[in-house]
């Protein structure tokens, strides 16, 4: 027996909708789509846009097209310091293994690793074998500045890394503070290689006092108060003076190549630059201060052994 027709003048009832499911996720029904390419997605794949929703794929794409923002002097604007946290691991991790072959804790001397990776210009062994960078261990300029004489020398100088680096990265961004922290080692460790080539030295003092230098430049460019800053690094420059066994020339090294990289960074190319030209300066100029570094390094045999 056949179902009776609907009266005259009745809407017909409509058609069920075929179900969707999210383009990621087969096995989840949705009735939402993708405002940009309409592609149906559930909602672990939402992404919240200005009008409805969009998918993952969608919203990579548009990040792809969208200029980073960028610091006050060039830099890619940072949300996290990794280089900071990087740098800081590594410090405790050279510590760890330095203290991991020595006998006596706290006393950096005693292990092999610092003899191996201290910073040394030219020594030589009970069997007449030479030691140092003059010898070729060119690696001893940047070693050293992960190993360190004592607990209480990493902590002092891994909290001043903390304090004086996470700044510096959201205002530099990650390239130019990590130029700034390694070229900071290097040239104190240049500048023992020249004055005290027999002396071994250890620690990221070097770095340390050219992220002071640094701040100093760059927070006068920015007119804050650094009265605190001035005060902490007179006390740190007394103290590398008066106290015995600190390595003056590292600390004297670090603070020459900040406060000269912290003009460039700060000062070049000028206010009105845009940032491909501030870019290609900060480039040029970096290179060329690392171009003198090495160039005193390869001159450091006749500078030494006359």
């Amino acid at each position: 027996m056949s179902a009776p027709p609907p009266p005259s003048g009745s809407a017909p009832e409509p058609e069920p909708r075929a179900s969707r499911t999210c383009y990621r996720h087969s096995d989840r029904e949705t009735g939402v789509s993708c405002s940009r390419c309409e592609r149906p997605i559930c909602p672990d794949c939402m992404v919240e846009a200005s009008v409805g929703f969009q998918c993952p794929r969608c919203v990579s794409e548009g990040n792809r097209g969208t200029r980073r923002a960028r610091t006050t002097f060039g830099g890619r604007a940072v949300s996290r310091p990794y280089v900071t946290w990087t740098i800081l691991g590594m410090m405790v991790a050279g510590f760890v293994a330095q203290m991991g072959t020595s006998d006596t804790f706290g006393q950096a001397g005693a292990s092999p690793l610092v003899r191996e990776f201290a910073m040394l210009g030219l020594g030589r062994v009970e069997d007449g074998t030479l030691l140092g960078v003059l010898a070729g261990e060119w690696y001893r300029l940047i070693t050293a500045a992960f190993l360190h004489g004592s607990i209480f020398h990493l902590l002092f100088n891994g909290y001043a890394m903390y304090i004086l680096g996470v700044q510096l990265e959201r205002w530099l961004g990650h390239g130019r503070f990590l130029a700034l922290w390694v070229l900071g080692a290097l040239a104190g460790s240049v500048l023992s290689l020249l004055v005290v080539p027999n002396q071994f030295s250890v620690g990221a003092s070097g770095a340390i006092f050219a992220l002071f230098g640094a701040v100093f430049v760059i927070g006068r460019r920015l007119r804050l108060d650094l009265r605190m800053v001035g005060v902490l690094l007179a006390v740190n420059l007394v103290l590398t003076f008066v106290v015995p066994n600190i390595s003056w020339t590292a600390h004297i090294g670090g603070l020459v190549a900040g406060l000269l990289l912290g003009a460039v960074f700060a000062y070049l190319p000028g206010r009105t630059a845009g940032n491909t030209a501030r870019t290609v300066t900060h480039v040029l100029l970096v290179s060329a201060f690392a171009a003198l570094l090495a160039a005193l390094v390869s001159a450091a045999p006749l500078i030494v052994l006359g």
